[in-house]
């Protein structure tokens, strides 16, 4: 692919190498982290219910116009954008969509070397000084062991992406997703089948309206949004690689599959883990938000008597889920400068090195060297997160919206979608949301956002 124009664009081997790759994406932090303790705190089964409903409809009309538009195009977000139109409003939609993930992506890999800090302890038969009151606090004051640990996981990133597509980001994907769902099975039976755990699996796959709110919707809403790598330019990038033969419904049927499955399986690692380990703290500990990953789940580790291989297990797990993420955040940089200033590979995958290592230091070194220095009161990795997340995408994924409605027009969504024969089975649900629903959904979201930092909700 080093060589190559948009006009020999490389592309996956198959669906399958489409599928798992796509799904690395959205199996990420976001579900194994984010997802059981949004879970917890906003209403269990409920919450779940809210998000299986969404996932089918609102982020499934996400993932088809995304993936549609990029295969139309066979280009990266901004030369996507402009295929349609050479105005401002195009090269806006373009370039968010690009820069988004240029700013998550050092942020998430230094979040990544947490996760290979907290494997390496486990490895090394730490398991009671992992559960210790101050561990995290700890590691996470000492800049330098920070910013080593985010140097090793960004250069697992990083390597990857300099071997291509179908080498490097598709050749990883199928080695880790499979590994990953194994992992994730092996630490939900365990969890769900120790003493007191039942308490923790009804909460959580039983809906009771009880603990249902409006908070619920917005929770649940702004999870889906950031599980399935919606309006990050990834889909985009992913669908420009796909080839016409290939089903855009039918992967994206499997995609959020994989996405929801994992996500069921990591609050089923999670939150019976922590009904069974907690007594009756289980309700504090379940608000622990996110910190339950790294403080309040190796205080259940070391509680048990297999701590330390479960330790290891769900850590090896997190790792495999963040990298494959990562690596979609960092192919979909490579694959931007590689269209819009005509480069190689290698000299795209140097510049993402670069850009990483530059804007993650400034996360990793936020807790700190510079602690001092915040913005809007948040430190880098916050802020990186907040104008990214909560700001950047509604935005980039509102521009999306438009750009169908406008100008790649229903009609040509379709005609996309059923190349080759396929199938456009819930061609009713798309067209109702994307017409009637998508941009509020997105309004709310980042209104929900805004008035959340400002204090007047709290999510």
């Amino acid at each position: 692919m080093s060589t190559k124009t948009s006009a020999q664009r490389a592309s996956f081997s198959g669906r399958l190498g489409y599928v798992l790759t796509t799904a690395g994406s959205a199996v990420g932090l976001g579900n194994i982290w984010r997802f059981p303790y949004l879970a917890a705190k906003y209403g269990g089964g409920a919450f779940l219910l809210v998000y299986l409903i969404l996932v089918m409809t609102f982020g499934y009309t996400l993932i088809i116009s995304e993936t549609a538009i990029g295969r139309m195009t066979k280009k990266s977000p901004i030369g996507a954008f402009e295929h349609f139109g050479k105005g401002p409003s195009f090269r806006f939609g373009g370039w968010i969509n690009a820069i988004i993930p240029m700013i998550i992506g050092p942020y998430y890999c230094v979040i990544g070397g947490w996760v290979l800090r907290y494997l390496a302890g486990y490895a090394a038969g730490g398991v009671k000084a992992l559960s210790g009151d101050n561990y995290f606090s700890d590691f996470i004051s000492d800049g330098v062991s920070v910013e080593g640990w985010f140097l090793v996981f960004a250069l697992c990133t990083v390597v990857v992406i300099f071997f291509g597509v179908q080498k490097g980001v598709e050749k990883i994907s199928r080695l880790m997703m499979p590994a990953l769902v194994v992992l994730a099975l092996l630490v939900a039976i365990y969890s769900v089948t120790r003493p007191g755990a039942l308490s923790g699996v009804r909460y959580f796959l039983i809906p009771d309206i009880r603990h249902f709110s409006w908070m619920t919707v917005v929770a649940a809403l702004g999870q889906m949004f950031y599980s399935l790598s919606c309006a990050m330019g990834i889909l985009i990038t992913y669908g420009s690689y796909m080839e016409k033969d290939v089903s855009i419904e039918r992967s994206t049927s499997e995609v959020e599959f994989f996405d929801t499955a994992i996500a069921i399986l990591a609050g089923l690692m999670i939150i019976p883990a922590v009904f069974a380990f907690s007594g009756n703290d289980a309700a504090r500990n379940l608000q622990a938000g996110p910190s339950l990953m790294f403080i309040t789940m190796p205080k259940v580790f070391g509680s048990m008597g297999m701590g330390t291989a479960i330790g290891i297990i769900f850590f090896l797990l997190v790792f495999f889920a963040a990298l494959t993420s990562s690596i979609s955040l960092a192919e979909t940089c490579a694959s931007t400068f590689e269209d819009e200033l005509h480069m190689k590979r290698e000299y795209a995958s140097m510049i993402v090195t670069v850009l990483f290592i530059g804007l993650g230091t400034l996360s990793s070194l936020g807790f700190n060297v510079l602690k001092s220095v915040t913005i809007l009161g948040m430190d880098f990795l916050d802020f990186f997160d907040f104008l990214s997340n909560s700001i950047m995408m509604p935005i980039a994924a509102i521009a999306i919206c438009v750009l169908v409605l406008r100008s790649v027009t229903l009609k040509g969504i379709e005609e996309e979608v059923c190349k080759g024969g396929a199938k456009f089975k819930r061609k009713k649900i798309y067209t109702f949301i994307i017409k009637y629903l998508s941009i509020l959904f997105l309004l709310v979201i980042l209104a929900s956002s805004v008035l959340n930092v400002l204090g007047i909700i709290h999510i």
